[in-house]
């Protein structure tokens, strides 16, 4: 049996590298969006390139709970075990506390927090009794640095690095490993439009890499976080 990584929001930016580096090296992975037209595209591409493991897909948003309890459940109807958990969904709304649109926290919490919170629960008791799997949650440096405009986006991302840290010292003893991915501007949809040339950001890719190296590391060890930033520096 191939090992399973569940990586959700997977058909663009860092979630779509994801998918794409875990598929390659061999892992079946199981994916979501709110597009089936595009979850589709992906499998057919990359089962095909790829000519290993199965691309399985559901469509859900993943701020809406009946959604990702559906799709938690889709997951375990594989009957394999959850070795990778990538908790990649988000959004991101510009704007200052005191300024930005009423509902811009409540969209954040449940987009950027909730979606974690809930999908690691789906599966960490079982990664619990195996005594193995690692989670990882896609966060960001506004999660550790505020910064001007940044509002409730910032805030959910620091609530997201406080979940993942609390997840970690309880699954210390259980051989289950917790990252905290910590990565600046890069080049994925969010970011079309800024008069900014290509070269300024991270790459996807260079992401993707970086999660699925942490996660190739012995059991005996665990990259707590990865901070990413543009060379250049944040933007």
């Amino acid at each position: 049996m191939k090992k399973l990584a569940v990586i959700s929001s997977g058909t663009k930016g860092i979630g779509r590298a994801t998918v794409e580096k875990f598929h390659k090296e061999g892992f079946d992975v199981a994916t979501c969006s709110r597009n089936m037209k595009d979850l589709l595209a992906l499998k057919k591409e990359l089962e095909g390139k790829n000519g290993v493991g199965s691309i399985y897909v559901k469509v859900a948003d993943m701020s809406d709970s009946k959604q990702l309890t559906d799709f938690a459940d889709f997951v375990k109807d594989l009957n394999q075990p959850v070795d990778v958990l990538v908790n990649n969904t988000g959004v991101f709304l510009p704007g200052a506390v005191h300024e930005e649109e009423e509902g811009s926290l409540e969209k954040m919490i449940e987009t950027n927090l909730y979606s974690a919170y809930y999908l690691t629960r789906a599966f960490i008791n079982d990664m619990k009794e195996r005594r193995e799997g690692h989670v990882f949650t896609t966060g960001s440096i506004a999660g550790i640095q505020a910064y001007a405009n940044g509002g409730s986006y910032s805030i959910s991302k620091f609530a997201l690095h406080g979940f993942t840290k609390a997840l970690r010292a309880e699954m210390m003893d259980f051989g289950v490993r917790v990252t905290s991915l910590l990565a600046g501007a890069t080049y994925t949809a969010s970011w079309e439009g800024v008069e900014l040339p290509e070269d300024r950001f991270m790459k996807a890719s260079d992401i993707a890499d970086a999660i699925y190296s942490a996660n190739a590391l012995s059991k005996h060890t665990v990259v707590e976080e990865i901070l990413l930033r543009p060379q250049l520096g944040d933007i």
